[in-house]
């Protein structure tokens, strides 16, 4: 059988002229993933469209699209030319969950949830030509899963094509959340075995990992048993984390010693207000700083993420959130306009108060606003959200985060990691058309090697609690 994976990609992505390094990060795991309950004698061929011309003149038996809410157009009007065709289309994401009804008609097949159990009951159904329209995910587990077809992935064209996914879904839920949606009707958050994670770490190459888990350190348990097993494994590794999970016991220390060097902290909000309104109680009377503080003592390097007007938020809100992580050496920072996705409860309450402006899912991508604001103007918000990712990035903004750090390597690799990031983007440019992404890995390794801090002892982490003061929310 000849089966055709296919991960649509925004136009921007494809542009001859200009290619963010965003949309060359990371390979379609997803896909991957399910190709794995593929037979071994067929033919598959999988395409990202971030990273490739998609060919639409071949005939495959079978055409499966992941579909995110901004390339829902582009995803469906695939599926309309495949299914012209006469080729049987499955759709399935995060979207297709959200909205099952708008995709429908735009497949022969629609997968709600995670797939490990339906995929391969749609498979059996399949063969037999008993296909049915509609599968929802009801049973959770990774007991069992198949190793992901990694040979499919074209790993010369990523930066990062050693990521990883361990666990599924997060243990909280945040009202602006896409996830929760997507593991409706059965466990919400739930593991790998150890032994089978590290098994897919043994099999990948090199020393770098990215795990693109919502939250590696959400089932602690799991969490300590991963980072003793990896240890001596010789790996640098950057993954995801909340506050909660960074001030309790010492889970962060053990993921250190396994080699944790950076890591993607949702701070989101600095207003109590605004997290109550989020339902983000894992934020709600934590000390932002002595988070920081920690991760620095351990000489992880810190992406903070937040997202700009939650109703609390005011016109200072930019110049306060950028200053704080400047201030507090964040080495990277990820700004988002709050955006209602379909199926949170943050959209259903906007749809109620009848604050939506606009279905438009091209727009969904959290650089524009599609809902009515309260104290700041759309246009206000737009333009902070705009100068704040100039300001958070300018040189000298760059240079007053990478002094608060204690040693030299520290600010240096706080100088590179920023610097490339984000003021090098006509070198990426010529790396993604050139396909010589993946060179700069050695280097990437380099920049995430061990920090030596002064705090270095095992116990410096939590004097570095203890020694800074309590964060006062504005």
């Amino acid at each position: 059988m000849k089966v055709k994976m296919i991960l649509p990609a925004l136009a921007e992505a494809e542009s001859p002229f200009w290619r963010p390094i965003k949309y060359s990060l990371f390979p379609p795991l997803g896909l991957a993933t399910l190709a794995a309950y593929l037979d071994p004698e067929d033919e598959i061929d999988l395409q990202d469209q971030h990273v490739e011309r998609l060919r639409l003149d071949d005939e495959p038996d079978l055409v499966i699209i992941q579909v995110y809410i901004t390339n829902a157009y582009r995803a469906y009007a695939i599926a309309d030319h495949y299914r012209a065709r006469g080729v049987y289309v499955c759709l399935g994401g995060l979207h297709v969950t959200s909205l099952p009804d708008e995709a429908a008609p735009h497949a022969d097949s629609i997968f709600l949830g995670p797939g490990e159990e339906t995929f391969p009951q749609f498979l059996k159904d399949f063969k037999v030509n008993q296909p049915r329209k509609r599968y929802s995910s009801s049973v959770r587990t990774l007991v069992g899963v198949p190793p992901i077809r990694r040979d499919l992935i074209k790993r010369e064209r990523y930066l990062v094509p050693n990521s990883i996914v361990v666990t599924r879904g997060c243990p909280h839920h945040c009202n602006f959340c896409y996830k929760d949606a997507f593991f409706e009707g059965g466990k919400t958050f739930y593991t790998q075995q150890v032994d089978d994670a590290l098994a897919e770490i043994d099999r990948l190459p090199g020393r770098h990992l990215y795990f693109l888990d919502d939250h590696l350190l959400g089932n602690a348990k799991f969490a300590a048993g991963l980072f003793e097993g990896m240890r001596g494994m010789k790996r640098v590794f950057q993954g995801a984390a909340t506050i909660d999970s960074i001030l309790r016991g010492n889970l962060i220390e053990q993921a250190a010693e396994a080699g944790l060097r950076s890591v993607f902290v949702g701070f989101e909000t600095f207003s109590p207000e605004n997290l109550r309104q989020s339902n983000k109680k894992q934020n709600l009377k934590r000390d932002y700083e002595a988070a920081v503080a920690r991760l620095h003592s351990l000489g992880i390097m810190i992406n903070g993420s937040f997202v700009f007007g939650l109703d609390d938020d005011d016109e200072d809100v930019f110049a306060r959130t950028v200053d704080w992580g400047v201030h507090n050496g964040l080495t990277t920072a990820t700004y988002h306009i709050l955006t209602p996705y379909p199926g949170t409860q943050l959209y259903k309450d906007m749809r109620a108060a009848g604050r939506i402006t606009t279905d438009d899912w091209d727009l969904y991508d959290t650089r524009h606003v599609v809902y009515a604001t309260n104290k700041l103007a759309p246009e206000a918000l737009k333009k902070g959200y705009d100068w704040a990712y100039r300001e958070f990035y300018r040189w000298s903004n760059i240079a007053k985060a990478c002094l608060t750090h204690e040693t030299m390597k520290h600010q240096l690799k706080h100088f590179l990691y920023t610097g490339g990031w984000k003021k090098f983007e006509p070198v990426w440019n010529f790396l993604i058309k050139t396909q010589s992404l993946n060179r700069m890995l050695p280097l990437l390794e380099a920049i995430l090697s061990k920090v030596r801090t002064s705090n270095s002892s095992p116990t410096a982490a939590k004097r570095a609690l203890s020694s800074v003061t309590k964060t006062t929310y504005a």
